[in-house]
């Protein structure tokens, strides 16, 4: 049972507010929609009906739903499953900025597309030069429609991105607790810039994949950096699964490109609950569960 700062408890299991959104998703279905001849990895099926058990099981009510790299630039499986949808879900998506006219820019936007992603961890980018490159590209063509630009990156990359990022005209989400990594703590390169650009509202900071930031069960060791950018700016905020889990690192090194990957076995139930106890209030909960999403990514208040 967490606290809240008023001190009243918050039970663990009690219901979700209304409008709960799960901001980080991903949607294969590999049978209908082929995936790129370029892939880092194969994943499985997560097809839509599984998206929309898992949100059930979690009691969410919207979704926003992440191209992955193993897609490219084709969006079609992306915008498929958002039409399916029917008004619950919006959507992150790739394009090329060199190359992509400006009627299909419009067009995604125009499906339900709040952002375009910058996807520099897949395929291990760490150049800044590149970095800053593709950051400034993006970010251009997303200003021009009104997207928000979604960066998938290590967080010392941040400190190179950080003056285009205050400087930009297009709202920055950042991926995943902004590459940030436990065991690195609050003092590891890049994590002063990320607090300055929240504190400047100039980003957005998804509290994504513990996983992926953390080796501990239970994360445990991930809570003084939540807690940080929650007290800093919980309007800035928001949290997704990264459902259905897709794995990396070695093992996918080692396994190549071409063999199925096996999703990761994560308790997205407990990751809920995790976000709860770092809120410590409803209020807090309600905004980044609820309120942050419907209005990064333009749902109905």
């Amino acid at each position: 049972m967490a606290e809240d700062r008023n001190g009243r408890d918050m039970p663990a299991d009690a219901p979700l507010p209304p409008g709960g959104c799960d901001c980080h998703v991903h949607v294969f279905e590999p049978a209908r929609f082929p995936l790129a001849a370029d892939r880092t990895y194969t994943p499985g099926l997560a097809s839509l009906p599984m998206l929309e058990a898992h949100l059930a099981a979690l009691g969410l009510e919207r979704v926003v739903l992440v191209q992955p790299s193993v897609h490219g630039t084709d969006n079609s499986c992306l915008l498929d499953a958002l039409e399916r949808l029917d008004g619950r879900g919006r959507a992150v998506a790739v394009i090329d900025p060199e190359t992509t006219p400006d009627s299909e820019v419009k067009a995604l936007r125009d499906a339900g597309v709040s952002a375009l992603r910058v996807n520099l961890e897949s395929r291990g980018e760490t150049r800044a030069d590149f970095a800053r490159d593709a950051f400034t590209r993006t970010a251009a063509r997303a200003a021009d429609h009104g997207l928000a630009v979604q960066i998938y990156a290590t967080m010392p990359l941040l400190s190179h991105l950080a003056d285009l990022i205050a400087a930009s005209a297009a709202p920055t989400i950042l991926d995943h607790f902004a590459g940030a990594k436990a065991a690195a703590g609050l003092e590891q390169p890049g994590f002063a810039d990320l607090l300055q650009l929240l504190a400047g509202g100039k980003v957005w900071v998804k509290l994504s994949g513990a996983y992926r930031a953390s080796s501990v069960p239970g994360h445990a060791d991930l809570d003084p950096i939540a807690r940080t950018l929650i007290a800093a700016r919980p309007d800035r905020l928001v949290w997704a699964s990264d459902w259905p889990h897709t794995g990396g690192g070695k093992e996918r090194a080692e396994r190549g490109p071409f063999a199925l990957e096996p999703f990761r076995d994560i308790d997205d139930a407990g990751a809920l609950r995790q976000l709860r106890t770092w809120c410590g209030d409803a209020a807090t909960l309600h905004a980044i569960l609820c309120a942050n999403a419907a209005r990064l990514f333009a749902f109905p208040f």
